[in-house]
């Protein structure tokens, strides 16, 4: 069985289980405790070093009526391996211990769609996956996967894929789509709240086709747009309704810089 080993540990998050334990807690810890869990379709949650955005991801978190098997989608930051690659079956070690992949659910997918193909290059450097394992594994235990990074700038092919997973998920229950992505990068706070809230505006319209074309007619830098508008795609086909912004911050709420900021969101669809 194959194991992917971590990449970013003791970088993006602590290496050792108790040190990690105590940060993601620390994440939970930066947000009021929702007054009841919140079922979904699909989330936006960002995937910076846990002590940048872990607060942010973890306000999804701790709202999310999280399902024991998920669909999680990322960006391709390396450019390595093929545009929309899956892993099937084996696992993902953090330092918390393996998670495992669903290889049924990764069987169905790629049985929909011929532009997914299995390559562990295109994961093995990948961060935006790998950092929300440890808030799963915190919260779930065992549950299970399906890797996705997504590379191709060509929106038919997040729509194929986005409609591959619906058609799935109409017959597979209790899965949902998680959606990897930061927002704006590297401009001043005000700035990067403005495209930030570009990108966010869509989002909450459910619109997947205007959050492509507002992410590259206003240059937004939102590195999981794509995996954002395949998640779009899929909750609408799978007949969301709602959508919520859960928090919005920027780096510079946490370093202080605000001439140099990266943007992070959490959103709900349902």
């Amino acid at each position: 069985m194959y194991v992917r080993p971590p990449a970013v540990s003791g970088t993006f998050y602590e290496s050792a289980p108790d040190r990690l334990r105590a940060q993601v807690d620390a994440c939970f810890a930066a947000n009021p405790q929702p007054a009841a869990k919140e079922r979904f379709l699909g989330a936006v949650v960002p995937h910076a070093g846990l002590m940048y955005s872990g607060h942010v991801a973890a306000a999804f978190y701790a709202l999310a009526e999280l399902p024991k098997r998920l669909i999680i989608l990322c960006p391709n930051h390396t450019g390595a391996g093929h545009f929309a690659a899956i892993q099937k079956d084996g696992a993902w070690r953090t330092p918390f211990g393996d998670a495992a992949i669903d290889a049924r659910l990764a069987d169905a997918l790629m049985a929909k769609t011929k532009l997914l193909a299995e390559d562990a290059r295109a994961h093995a450097r990948e961060h935006s996956l790998e950092v929300q394992l440890p808030f799963l594994q915190r919260l779930l235990g065992d549950f299970t996967f399906v890797p996705i990074c997504l590379g191709a700038h060509r929106y038919d092919y997040a729509e194929e894929i986005g409609r591959a997973i619906a058609d799935v998920l109409k017959e597979e229950r209790d899965v949902a789509i998680l959606a990897s992505s930061d927002l704006n990068h590297y401009e001043d706070q005000g700035q990067t709240l403005r495209k930030d809230q570009l990108a966010i505006d869509q989002v909450l319209a459910r619109n997947p086709r205007e959050l492509w074309r507002v992410v590259d007619e206003y240059d937004v830098s939102m590195c999981g747009f794509i995996p954002t508008t395949t998640m779009l795609v899929a909750a609408n086909a799978l007949g969301a309704t709602n959508a919520q912004l859960i928090k919005h911050a920027t780096s510079g709420d946490v370093n202080g810089d605000y001439s140099h900021v990266v943007g992070y969101a959490s959103l709900l669809i349902s």
